[in-house]
Protein backbone atom coordinates (compact mmCIF):
# COMPACT_ATOMS: atom_id res chain seq x y z
CA UNK A 1 0.00 0.00 0.00
CA UNK A 2 1.77 3.06 -1.40
CA UNK A 3 0.50 5.24 1.69
CA UNK A 4 1.85 2.80 4.32
CA UNK A 5 6.43 3.29 4.10
CA UNK A 6 8.25 0.73 5.36
CA UNK A 7 11.78 0.97 6.91
CA UNK A 8 14.22 0.12 9.42
CA UNK A 9 16.13 2.58 12.34
CA UNK A 10 19.14 2.70 11.10
CA UNK A 11 21.06 1.02 8.56
CA UNK A 12 24.83 0.62 9.32
CA UNK A 13 24.95 -3.08 11.54
CA UNK A 14 27.40 -5.34 10.82
CA UNK A 15 25.18 -8.16 12.01
CA UNK A 16 23.08 -7.61 9.00
CA UNK A 17 25.25 -8.83 6.98
CA UNK A 18 23.60 -11.97 5.65
CA UNK A 19 20.00 -11.06 6.45
CA UNK A 20 20.33 -7.81 4.13
CA UNK A 21 24.01 -7.35 2.71
CA UNK A 22 26.03 -9.56 1.26
CA UNK A 23 28.77 -10.68 3.34
CA UNK A 24 31.38 -8.93 0.96
CA UNK A 25 29.84 -5.65 0.08
CA UNK A 26 31.79 -2.80 2.25
CA UNK A 27 29.95 -1.30 4.47
CA UNK A 28 30.45 2.23 2.50
CA UNK A 29 27.64 0.79 0.34
CA UNK A 30 25.09 -0.09 2.79
CA UNK A 31 23.03 2.80 2.04
CA UNK A 32 23.07 2.17 -1.34
CA UNK A 33 22.21 -1.50 -0.94
CA UNK A 34 19.15 -0.62 1.74
CA UNK A 35 17.65 1.44 -0.70
CA UNK A 36 16.91 -1.26 -2.96
CA UNK A 37 14.83 -2.56 -0.76
CA UNK A 38 12.93 0.23 1.68
CA UNK A 39 11.68 3.74 0.44
CA UNK A 40 13.22 5.33 3.63
CA UNK A 41 15.36 5.06 6.85
CA UNK A 42 15.54 6.34 10.20
CA UNK A 43 18.70 7.83 11.08
CA UNK A 44 19.65 7.23 14.35
CA UNK A 45 23.75 8.29 14.34
CA UNK A 46 22.80 12.29 14.76
CA UNK A 47 21.18 11.37 18.26
CA UNK A 48 24.92 10.70 19.19
CA UNK A 49 26.45 13.16 17.12
CA UNK A 50 25.44 16.36 15.58
CA UNK A 51 24.79 15.77 11.80
CA UNK A 52 26.59 17.65 9.25
CA UNK A 53 25.35 18.99 6.18
CA UNK A 54 27.65 17.83 3.93
CA UNK A 55 27.15 14.23 5.21
CA UNK A 56 23.93 14.56 4.25
CA UNK A 57 24.02 15.52 0.98
CA UNK A 58 26.22 12.56 0.15
CA UNK A 59 23.61 10.15 1.71
CA UNK A 60 21.44 12.21 -0.62
CA UNK A 61 23.26 11.68 -3.85
CA UNK A 62 24.34 8.10 -3.02
CA UNK A 63 19.96 7.14 -3.02
CA UNK A 64 16.99 7.56 -5.59
CA UNK A 65 15.06 10.74 -5.71
CA UNK A 66 12.00 9.35 -4.02
CA UNK A 67 14.00 7.69 -1.53
CA UNK A 68 13.51 9.49 2.16
CA UNK A 69 14.77 10.10 5.52
CA UNK A 70 13.57 10.43 8.91
CA UNK A 71 16.36 12.04 11.68
CA UNK A 72 16.59 12.10 15.12
CA UNK A 73 16.99 14.90 16.85
CA UNK A 74 20.20 15.21 18.73
CA UNK A 75 20.18 14.43 21.96
CA UNK A 76 21.32 18.11 23.12
CA UNK A 77 17.76 18.90 21.96
CA UNK A 78 15.99 16.19 24.17
CA UNK A 79 17.77 14.29 26.34
CA UNK A 80 20.73 16.35 27.76
CA UNK A 81 19.67 19.83 27.82
CA UNK A 82 21.62 22.72 28.86
CA UNK A 83 21.50 26.07 28.67
CA UNK A 84 22.60 27.65 25.70
CA UNK A 85 20.57 24.82 23.55
CA UNK A 86 19.19 27.76 21.13
CA UNK A 87 22.51 27.45 19.26
CA UNK A 88 22.70 23.70 19.12
CA UNK A 89 19.11 23.46 17.70
CA UNK A 90 20.49 26.30 15.07
CA UNK A 91 22.99 23.73 13.95
CA UNK A 92 21.01 21.00 13.82
CA UNK A 93 18.68 22.83 11.48
CA UNK A 94 20.60 24.37 9.58
CA UNK A 95 22.19 20.53 8.39
CA UNK A 96 18.71 18.70 8.40
CA UNK A 97 17.45 21.57 5.90
CA UNK A 98 19.43 20.21 3.00
CA UNK A 99 16.69 17.06 3.27
CA UNK A 100 14.22 19.23 3.00
CA UNK A 101 15.35 21.53 0.26
CA UNK A 102 15.46 18.24 -1.89
CA UNK A 103 11.63 17.10 -0.71
CA UNK A 104 14.05 14.23 1.00
CA UNK A 105 13.04 14.85 4.48
CA UNK A 106 10.30 12.52 6.17
CA UNK A 107 10.30 14.40 9.46
CA UNK A 108 12.61 15.54 12.69
CA UNK A 109 12.20 12.94 14.78
CA UNK A 110 11.54 13.63 18.56
CA UNK A 111 12.40 10.95 21.00
CA UNK A 112 11.59 12.24 24.31
CA UNK A 113 12.77 10.17 27.48
CA UNK A 114 10.79 8.34 29.92
CA UNK A 115 12.49 10.99 32.52
CA UNK A 116 10.66 13.72 30.79
CA UNK A 117 7.60 14.50 32.76
CA UNK A 118 4.25 16.51 32.05
CA UNK A 119 5.31 19.09 34.13
CA UNK A 120 4.85 23.01 33.25
CA UNK A 121 8.87 23.88 32.36
CA UNK A 122 8.77 20.55 30.22
CA UNK A 123 6.00 21.63 28.51
CA UNK A 124 7.37 25.03 28.51
CA UNK A 125 10.44 23.67 26.99
CA UNK A 126 8.56 21.01 24.68
CA UNK A 127 6.95 24.57 23.06
CA UNK A 128 10.04 26.32 22.84
CA UNK A 129 12.18 23.80 20.83
CA UNK A 130 9.13 23.53 18.41
CA UNK A 131 8.88 26.56 17.54
CA UNK A 132 12.91 26.73 16.90
CA UNK A 133 12.37 24.00 14.21
CA UNK A 134 9.35 25.24 12.81
CA UNK A 135 8.48 24.87 9.31
CA UNK A 136 10.30 21.32 9.32
CA UNK A 137 8.00 18.26 9.49
CA UNK A 138 8.26 17.29 13.17
CA UNK A 139 7.34 14.40 15.32
CA UNK A 140 7.59 13.85 18.80
CA UNK A 141 7.75 10.30 21.00
CA UNK A 142 6.77 10.17 24.29
CA UNK A 143 8.15 7.59 26.23
CA UNK A 144 5.81 7.89 29.85
CA UNK A 145 2.27 7.73 29.75
CA UNK A 146 1.40 11.54 31.05
CA UNK A 147 1.58 12.61 27.66
CA UNK A 148 -1.40 10.59 26.39
CA UNK A 149 -4.49 13.23 27.15
CA UNK A 150 -6.27 15.04 24.29
CA UNK A 151 -4.95 17.92 25.17
CA UNK A 152 -1.72 17.05 24.11
CA UNK A 153 -3.04 15.33 21.11
CA UNK A 154 -4.69 18.65 19.88
CA UNK A 155 -2.26 20.94 20.74
CA UNK A 156 0.62 19.02 18.52
CA UNK A 157 -2.47 19.01 15.97
CA UNK A 158 -2.98 23.20 16.30
CA UNK A 159 1.31 23.40 15.88
CA UNK A 160 1.02 20.53 12.91
CA UNK A 161 3.29 18.05 14.44
CA UNK A 162 2.51 13.96 14.23
CA UNK A 163 2.46 12.04 17.58
CA UNK A 164 4.81 8.98 17.22
CA UNK A 165 2.71 6.26 17.85
CA UNK A 166 4.25 2.87 19.17
CA UNK A 167 4.22 -0.29 19.59
CA UNK A 168 6.21 -1.91 22.81
CA UNK A 169 6.15 -3.79 25.99
CA UNK A 170 3.07 -3.53 27.78
CA UNK A 171 4.05 -2.39 31.01
CA UNK A 172 2.99 0.25 33.49
CA UNK A 173 3.63 4.02 32.53
CA UNK A 174 4.59 3.43 29.11
CA UNK A 175 1.79 4.97 26.61
CA UNK A 176 -1.00 2.50 25.03
CA UNK A 177 -0.65 1.92 21.85
CA UNK A 178 -2.80 3.93 19.71
CA UNK A 179 -3.30 4.54 15.76
CA UNK A 180 -3.89 8.32 15.97
CA UNK A 181 -2.93 10.85 13.08
CA UNK A 182 -2.34 14.66 14.47
CA UNK A 183 -1.45 16.20 11.46
CA UNK A 184 -0.92 15.07 7.62
CA UNK A 185 1.28 11.90 8.17
CA UNK A 186 1.46 9.21 10.95
CA UNK A 187 4.78 7.72 12.39
CA UNK A 188 4.72 4.05 13.63
CA UNK A 189 7.76 2.86 15.56
CA UNK A 190 7.95 -1.00 16.47
CA UNK A 191 10.27 -1.47 19.36
CA UNK A 192 9.69 -5.42 19.85
CA UNK A 193 8.02 -6.40 23.54
CA UNK A 194 10.80 -7.12 24.96
CA UNK A 195 9.43 -6.87 28.45
CA UNK A 196 12.56 -8.42 30.53
CA UNK A 197 14.90 -6.15 29.04
CA UNK A 198 12.83 -2.73 28.34
CA UNK A 199 13.98 -1.01 32.21
CA UNK A 200 17.94 -3.07 32.59
CA UNK A 201 18.51 -3.28 28.53
CA UNK A 202 20.84 -1.21 26.66
CA UNK A 203 19.99 0.02 22.96
CA UNK A 204 20.43 -3.52 21.53
CA UNK A 205 19.27 -5.67 23.83
CA UNK A 206 15.92 -3.80 25.15
CA UNK A 207 14.90 -3.75 21.68
CA UNK A 208 16.29 -7.36 20.72
CA UNK A 209 12.92 -9.49 19.77
CA UNK A 210 11.53 -10.86 16.48
CA UNK A 211 7.74 -10.24 16.20
CA UNK A 212 5.41 -13.18 14.76
CA UNK A 213 3.62 -13.09 11.27
CA UNK A 214 0.31 -13.23 14.19
CA UNK A 215 1.70 -10.09 15.80
CA UNK A 216 2.12 -8.55 12.56
CA UNK A 217 -0.78 -9.52 10.75
CA UNK A 218 -2.80 -7.76 13.94
CA UNK A 219 -0.77 -4.76 13.68
CA UNK A 220 -1.29 -4.28 10.09
CA UNK A 221 -5.04 -3.44 10.63
CA UNK A 222 -3.85 -0.89 13.24
CA UNK A 223 -1.61 0.58 10.08
CA UNK A 224 -4.66 0.39 7.51
CA UNK A 225 -6.94 2.58 9.71
CA UNK A 226 -4.34 5.29 10.33
CA UNK A 227 -3.74 5.35 6.63
CA UNK A 228 -7.44 6.71 5.68
CA UNK A 229 -6.02 9.61 6.98
CA UNK A 230 -2.75 10.18 5.40
CA UNK A 231 0.83 8.16 4.85
CA UNK A 232 1.63 6.54 7.62
CA UNK A 233 5.93 5.56 8.38
CA UNK A 234 6.90 2.77 10.11
CA UNK A 235 10.32 2.11 11.40
CA UNK A 236 11.69 -1.37 12.70
CA UNK A 237 13.49 -0.36 15.54
CA UNK A 238 13.96 -4.02 16.40
CA UNK A 239 17.44 -4.25 15.03
CA UNK A 240 19.59 -6.94 16.51
CA UNK A 241 20.95 -9.50 14.46
CA UNK A 242 18.72 -8.33 11.37
CA UNK A 243 15.07 -8.67 13.36
CA UNK A 244 14.10 -5.25 12.14
CA UNK A 245 15.13 -6.20 8.62
CA UNK A 246 12.97 -9.82 8.87
CA UNK A 247 10.16 -8.02 10.22
CA UNK A 248 9.71 -5.14 7.44
CA UNK A 249 10.03 -7.55 4.70
CA UNK A 250 6.87 -9.99 6.82
CA UNK A 251 5.02 -6.62 7.20
CA UNK A 252 5.61 -5.51 3.24
CA UNK A 253 4.81 -8.90 2.18
CA UNK A 254 0.90 -8.08 4.20
CA UNK A 255 0.65 -4.78 2.57
CA UNK A 256 1.16 -6.36 -0.72
CA UNK A 257 -2.10 -8.03 -1.70
CA UNK A 258 -3.49 -4.50 -0.52
CA UNK A 259 -1.87 -2.55 -2.36
CA UNK A 260 -3.22 -4.57 -5.73
CA UNK A 261 -6.24 -4.05 -4.05
CA UNK A 262 -6.56 -0.32 -3.53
Amino acid sequence: MDSIRIGTSGYAYDDWRGVLYPAELPKASFLEYYALFFPFVELNYSYYAMPARKSLQSMLQRTPATFGFSIKAHRSLTHEVQPGWEAAARQYRQAVEVLAEQDRLVCVLLQLPYSFHHTPDNRRYLSVLLAALAGLPLAVEFRNDEWGGERVYDELARRNVAAVMVDQPRLAGLPAADERLSTAFGYFRFHGRNAANWWQGDNVSRYDYLYSDEELALAQGKLRRMAKSGTVWVAFNNHAAGKAVQNARTLQGLLEPLKADS
